[in-house]
């Protein structure tokens, strides 16, 4: 199965440089580029991209507000951004996992890491670098207004959903919940899932800043066991 990849950056030189790394590699394929997101957010509609590389700054339409928008569009699901930037602690990058990124990359990133990133993301099995999309959200969550949901929507949460939410928000996979649970990964994934079906989220990302912001999970805490 190809992996479709729609580059979305104003530098066409940026561009360039992770198509010659995408193409190059079999199973890959980059279907689009766009300038800017207004671009990207009508590109993402007609080619149906797995996944969209985008950039934050962009004339006309910002890679935030795109990415909000795809992430709000029911016919984009299955669509998953990865977030592009130059800092890596920039408060925009935490608002984009809000709005429904997968994910963030530096764009000084190495090709084999770019590719394993965007696998990663198309399979939907994990959030990219958990641990440092963790931190990031501890140190920005006390900045942004909170809109997810309060601690009344876990209630619908079993004791074990819950307990495995706790695990996704200290960054851990679905293999490493599993060990830790003496569970089997699939087990694991299942629980993952009906978490952020019952909260409403699109992904894990989505579910790390929603732990955060429901207070499940707080800035500092040591991962439960330890």
């Amino acid at each position: 199965m190809t992996i479709r990849v729609l580059l979305a950056d104003d530098q066409a030189l940026i561009r360039a440089g992770f198509r010659m790394i995408i193409d190059a590699e079999p199973g890959f394929e980059v279907v689009a580029e766009a300038a800017d997101g207004r671009e990207a957010l009508g590109l993402a509609r007609t080619t149906r991209a797995d996944v969209i590389l985008m950039d934050i700054r962009m004339p006309r339409m910002d890679g935030l507000e795109a990415t909000r928008l795809i992430g709000a569009d029911d016919n984009l699901a299955g669509v998953r951004v990865l977030v592009l930037t130059t800092f890596e602690n920039d408060d925009n990058v935490v608002l984009a996992l809000q709005a429904g990124a997968s994910g963030f990359l530096g764009k000084s990133v190495e090709p084999e890491d770019l590719l394993n990133a965007i696998r990663v993301v198309a399979d939907g099995e994990a959030l990219l670098s958990p641990r440092a999309t963790r931190a990031l959200v501890a140190r920005f969550l006390d900045h942004l207004r909170p809109d997810g949901p309060r601690a009344p929507a876990l209630d619908d949460l079993t004791d074990r959903e819950r307990e495995v939410l706790v695990l996704v928000a200290h960054g851990l996979s679905n293999n490493e919940i599993a060990v830790r649970l003496h569970m089997s990964p699939l087990t694991a994934k299942t629980h993952v899932n009906r978490a952020m079906t019952k909260l409403g989220v699109r992904d894990r990302a989505q579910l790390v800043v929603l732990a955060y912001q429901c207070g499940v999970v707080r800035p500092g805490d040591a991962l439960p066991g330890d």
